[in-house]
């Protein structure tokens, strides 16, 4: 098989699968069973096939090989054209850097497109190994819906765990590595929620279309995969909400800090004022000035400099800036 089929498949309608040759791919007939080819679209033999030997017409080949989609899904020919996301658990890949999949779904054919490996559809591909997988193009988005949506809840979790670990750290000394750790998990949440939106809603029309060949069990699976990923679009509102209040309360103690030290400065500053007037007035080097020829004139100056001081603070006292 060419190297940009990632996978050709053929169900046979109790749980497996099995690989098909490229001629027995030339061959099929809707009889044989359920057809099923995942494509790298990224290769551009890929879109050769698809506009050669799929016999879809022009919409379904450009929804197939779209380079960014937002997660949506509606009716075509009779069947599903859907474009879904699904977190990136890849190794060292950003949650928040989801990775998409097309589909265009009939009662006899699924066809499906990725560039980046998608680990939700490598569970379908071991539930087809372990006899437990879709039995039907249905059960097969259904099981890939809920298969995305299984698959979000570690990194929202982890995202929670995070924001509940940040809050209890509020108090301590790393305030630049806690702004920075905060602003992390609000745009995690925002990008995560950009995408889980419009899948939900999706979802939503996927349930409540009629076509023929999807039935109620699967209706009612596709209902609770989306109340489980609104579910999660709430916690990533929480988090959100939850970041934004602990960033808000990092910078008043941030301000309140800076206040206070600059309230200290202003009153060191209020008290050497005139001490440092009257010193610099006595300091000119010029004649006359008084107490120059008196030995106790400084120890008399120091006096009426401390007086002055002492006056500063009482009054500070009094007005209860103190």
């Amino acid at each position: 098989m060419d190297d940009f089929i990632i996978y050709a498949k053929l169900l046979d309608g109790r749980g497996g699968a099995r690989d098909i040759s490229a001629v027995e791919l030339a061959e099929w007939q809707p009889e044989h069973g359920v057809l099923w080819l995942h494509f790298d679209y990224s290769k551009p033999a890929t879109l050769a096939w698809l506009e050669d030997h799929s016999g879809l017409d022009d919409i379904a080949v450009a929804a197939l090989v779209a380079e960014d989609t937002r997660p949506r899904a509606t009716s075509h020919g009779g069947g599903l054209l859907m474009a879904l996301r699904g977190v990136n658990t890849n190794p060292e890949a950003d949650p928040e850097d989801m990775v998409s999949i097309r589909l265009c779904v009939s009662e006899h054919r699924i066809i499906s497109s990725r560039k980046r490996k998608l680990l939700s559809v490598d569970d379908i591909v071991q539930s087809f190994s372990e006899g437990e997988g879709p039995q039907s193009s249905a059960e097969f988005v259904a099981m890939l819906c809920d298969r995305l949506v299984r698959r979000m809840a570690v990194p929202i979790d982890n995202a929670e765990d995070k924001v509940d670990e940040l809050e209890e750290n509020l108090l301590s000394n790393a305030r630049a590595k806690l702004r920075s750790e905060l602003g992390q998990v609000r745009r995690q949440s925002i990008a995560l929620r950009r995408y889980l939106a419009p899948q939900r809603e999706a979802l939503s029309w996927v349930q409540s279309e009629r076509l023929s060949w999807f039935g109620d069990a699967q209706r009612l699976q596709v209902r609770e995969v989306g109340d489980r990923l609104a579910q999660y679009i709430e916690t990533l509102d929480s988090i959100r909400e939850r970041a934004a209040v602990s960033h808000e309360e990092l910078v008043n103690q941030i301000s309140e800090e800076s206040n206070s030290r600059m309230y200290v400065l202003s009153i060191v500053s209020a008290v050497f004022l005139p001490l440092g007037f009257a010193t610099g007035l006595l300091g000119v080097n010029v004649g006359g000035i008084p107490g120059a020829d008196n030995s106790n004139a400084f120890a008399i100056f120091i006096g009426i400099l401390l007086a002055i001081s002492g006056g500063l603070l009482i009054y500070f006292r009094y007005k209860k800036w103190l």
